[in-house]
């Protein structure tokens, strides 16, 4: 049994594995933020037919408080932050800030990265202020409804 984590605790990325994928896939955003991504079971299910797809569940100590998925195609150059949730319990604590720097890093070790950038829905409630903060710039492109944010590597 995890215990409950503090805003000291380690924040890492773990493999969603058979005996914790129910764990990840009952985690929530709030109601308002429903909009703006996906639940963890359907982007646990895309990720399993889409080869590019690396995902991983956020842990801050040893309890599951989030989830992220990359779009990981060296060939690009260019990764994409395709999903990304902290569950309502666990946000305001800085583990969405922290666990984002760890996708960062992350991708800095990827052979020829030169650019990560994810997408957001516009509206009140939008992630986009988030993504800003962390160094992410709009790209003025706009795909499918959502802004396109850029971070260079």
């Amino acid at each position: 049994m995890s215990t409950a984590p503090t805003r000291d605790s380690a924040v890492t990325l773990g493999e969603v594995s058979a005996e914790t994928v129910r764990a990840i896939c009952e985690l929530e955003t709030t109601e308002a933020q429903r909009a703006f991504v996906a639940p963890n079971a359907v982007s646990i299910a895309q990720a399993h037919f889409a080869p590019e797809a690396w995902f991983r569940a956020i842990y801050a100590g040893d309890t599951p408080v989030g989830f992220a998925m990359l779009s990981d195609k060296p060939e690009i150059a260019e990764y994409v932050l395709w999903r990304f949730m902290i569950d309502r319990r666990w946000q305001r604590f800085g583990f969405g800030r922290r666990a984002l720097e760890l996708l960062i890093a992350h991708v800095r070790t990827r052979s020829g990265a030169k650019a990560f950038l994810t997408s957001v829905v516009p509206g009140d409630g939008s992630p986009q202020p988030f993504y800003e903060k962390a160094g992410f710039v709009p790209t003025g492109d706009i795909e499918e409804g959502e802004v396109v944010l850029r971070l260079e590597l």
